[in-house]
């Protein structure tokens, strides 16, 4: 490995940290997000341990590179880095990356206010809005969300039993509702799900397939979502997401509320057109909206979904150069357990 210097921004959306790479990216083999994700992880991985784990990155960090276009209808493509992996889509990414990249002049939409973008799940659509040269929200059309597993029982070691539902918004999400084990987030610490929430997602591994029915690239369950009473005024629910390997989305989670809209939609509290409030761990909120209803898969096996909307809001606060070099013992970083 040679040294490898990253010009990045740095932002957060609604809490949560978004660090836009903005130089040293790697050429990626493959026509698709997807297929390039895949040479990403198997080839490139390095840059992703380098950026996101400590010291130069934490817990929470997340990231993305920006590519040009896939598809010719396009405006550009999104890499999603983070401690977790290369996710298949990132909400809260997205409206990060979309803010500091048009704020910034590195992607020239062919229509104003209108973006088209490739990522590894498919193809997003983004109407954004400008106060002066300030992204002053973003709006993303995200790929289709649906219930995978419904009513699972889950056996949790120490904690006992969890009744749970499986659901996709971009990743796949473990939900957990309030219950006899599980008062709510609003009764929890952080700590408290920062323990169960690793637990929970391994033993639904070990018992739940979860493949999209489209691209068998995007699998197996990466975030645990935890639900309860919001605190916020204007919220219809509030979550606490967990993913990596220790870390609590700030954000109200884009590909998770798309994956909560998809479940309440498939257990008919919500229905085409409904608007949902979100709110995260620390009161920010997403608005969400279920824009379509949509089929998913082959003609043998037809899985209904969702079309949804995220709308949320990202704030700009520094600009860095990042080096890794082979000579830090370092360079890939690490995670204190």
């Amino acid at each position: 490995m040679n040294k490898g210097t990253f010009f990045c921004i740095d932002a957060h959306t609604c809490g949560n940290p978004v660090r836009l790479v903005t130089s040293g990216h790697p050429e990626l083999k493959g026509e698709t997000m997807s297929e390039k994700r895949q040479d990403f992880l198997e080839n490139h991985d390095w840059i992703r341990q380098g950026l996101m784990f400590e010291p130069r990155g934490h817990d929470m960090m997340s990231g993305a590179f920006l590519y040009p276009p896939c598809c010719e209808n396009s405006d550009g493509s999104i890499l999603f880095i983070e401690t977790s992996g290369c996710l298949p889509m990132c909400g809260h990414g997205t409206i990060g990356t979309v803010t500091a990249a048009i704020q910034a002049g590195l992607l020239k939409p062919k229509q104003p206010g209108k973006l088209i973008l490739d990522v590894p799940a498919g193809q997003i659509d983004i109407d954004y809005q400008m106060t002066g040269d300030q992204v002053s929200a973003v709006k993303l059309y995200n790929v289709a969300a649906y219930l995978a597993h419904q009513n699972v029982e889950l056996n949790i070691p120490e904690l006992g039993k969890l009744t749970v539902d499986v659901s996709y918004g971009g990743n796949f999400y473990v939900i957990v509702e309030p219950q006899e084990n599980f008062p709510g987030i609003d009764q929890w610490s952080a700590d408290e799900i920062l323990r169960w929430s690793p637990i929970v997602r391994q033993v639904a591994s070990d018992i739940l397939t979860c493949v999209h029915p489209e691209d068998p690239t995007v699998n197996g369950v990466s975030h645990v979502l935890w639900t309860g009473q919001p605190q916020t005024i204007g919220s219809d629910s509030a979550n606490a997401v967990f993913y990596g390997e220790k870390a609590i989305d700030r954000s109200p989670c884009g590909t998770g509320t798309s994956a909560r809209m998809a479940q309440l939609f498939a257990k008919g509290e919500l229905t085409l057109g409904d608007t949902f409030t979100h709110e995260s761990y620390i009161g920010s909120q997403f608005i969400g909206k279920i824009e379509a209803i949509v089929e998913l898969g082959d003609e043998q096996k037809k899985i209904q979904a969702i079309k949804p909307s995220i709308q949320g809001w990202a704030k700009v606060f520094g600009k860095n150069c990042i080096t890794i070099d082979d000579d830090d013992p370092y360079a890939f970083g690490f995670s204190v357990k």
